[in-house]
């Protein structure tokens, strides 16, 4: 009784299933097709890749010994792990020294320190007390530290022009393996670490809503450096964000919040609120940059999360009260290393017996340990957008290059 329907249904139930059919081998096609290009894709990766240089800008956080060659060494116990002062504000490493550990470099000489110093894979610019904005001494302990981004732009300018100028003179050899190849500084990895001290010196001397305003101009100046350092032949950059700048001791103890400004963890929420307002900006930055830098590869990097997480989960990661501090006292990193008299004898500011407990040496950097610990959660790339771990961020992510 349904003959009479079915019947005329049958050519186009056979067309739908040649249909179906060809659609099914097409979708074989293609998927055989992008898993041989997603294979290829991931050799191309597997041996990471070789960063023959590092270029880094920022504040103390990175510096490795600007500041301490330029105006004043930076004192025992800081670089106690090293067995004599270091040029870092630290018991040991720096977030700068994981990477270069991680991309099998040697540690980044400061370009400013002149005494036995080799450039060959890479320099550092960082400085401690730097700002992205221009400075208007602004003053620690009566000395001013005025190597801003902008300066230390210049000096990178300067290194480039002078050793590829001088590179291709010099004959011998054991000097010429000390300078830069002038082909390394476009495959070089650039590092910024840089922004903490516009906040905290908005802190210190501004409303928090005077600061939150002033980020705009900042994220403006930051992009520009970066424009500035890809006209110079930069292409690969690996940006981190501000970190929780309110769960620093210096602040917590000094600037003490009122019950309501203090967050689950006992950071003060205003500080990090506007600490996540700037990450969120230079993240906008970042994004625009992509397009407009067309071949460069610029990497974000949540360093706020891994510091938080840190913080808020010190006891379980091993490490004791997140607001203590290992050097110095009552949150003023200036106490470490500081001269004293003890029985008649001058010596140095000590530190803790046990700082690889400790998340902050002296109020504002981190430890050794703590700095490792960070190093660790952010070098997989899992905090990174895109999400690839630096050993392959001269890579464009897949989604991007089937986009192209």
């Amino acid at each position: 009784m349904y003959s009479s329907v079915i019947q005329p249904c049958l050519p186009s139930l056979i067309i739908l299933r040649i249909s179906m059919a060809a659609a099914a081998v097409i979708g074989v096609v293609l998927v055989a097709l992008l898993s041989v290009f997603y294979v290829n894709w991931r050799l191309d990766r597997s041996s990471g890749c070789h960063f023959p240089a590092i270029y880094n800008f920022g504040d103390s956080n990175s510096d490795t010994g600007s500041v301490s060659a330029v105006l004043r060494r930076v004192p025992f116990p800081n670089g106690q792990n090293f067995g004599k002062p270091s040029g870092r504000y630290s018991d040991g490493r720096l977030i700068i020294d994981f990477i270069a550990e991680n991309l099998g470099l040697p540690y980044l000489n400061a370009y400013l320190d002149s005494i036995g110093t080799s450039f060959r894979h890479g320099a550092n610019f960082a400085a401690t007390g730097s700002t992205i904005q221009p400075p208007h001494l602004r003053m620690f302990e009566e000395v001013c530290y005025p190597l801003s981004l902008n300066i230390q732009l210049l000096q990178f300018a300067q290194f480039k022009a002078r050793t590829t100028q001088l590179y291709p003179q010099v004959q011998n050899s054991d000097i010429k393996n000390t300078l830069p190849r002038p082909e390394d500084f476009s495959k070089a990895l650039y590092t910024m670490d840089t922004g903490q001290n516009d906040l905290h010196d908005g802190f210190t001397s501004m409303t928090v809503e005077q600061v939150q305003k002033s980020i705009p101009n900042i994220i403006n100046q930051f992009s520009q450096a970066i424009e500035q350092l890809y006209q110079q032949g930069a292409k690969i950059f690996w940006i981190h964000n501000t970190g929780p700048i309110g769960c620093l001791p210096f602040f917590v103890i000094n600037y003490p919040p009122k019950s309501d400004n203090v967050d689950q963890t006992g950071c003060i929420k205003s500080y990090n609120e506007v600490a996540q307002e700037f990450n969120r900006q230079l993240k906008d930055m970042v994004s625009q940059l992509r397009s407009k830098l067309g071949d460069a590869l610029l990497t974000y990097v949540d360093i706020y999360s891994a510091k938080y997480s840190l913080i808020s989960e010190a006891k379980t990661h091993g490490f004791v009260d997140p607001f203590g501090q290992c050097c110095g006292q009552n949150g003023k990193f200036r106490e470490c290393g500081k001269k004293a008299v003890v029985n008649g004898t001058e010596v140095d500011g000590a530190s803790c017996t046990n700082p690889s407990e400790y998340i902050s040496w002296d109020g504002i950097h981190y430890t050794d340990a703590a700095n490792q610990w960070v190093a660790g959660r952010i070098l997989n790339g899992s905090l990174s957008d895109p999400p690839l771990p630096i050993s392959e961020a001269c890579h464009k992510p897949l989604h991007l290059e089937l986009k192209y």
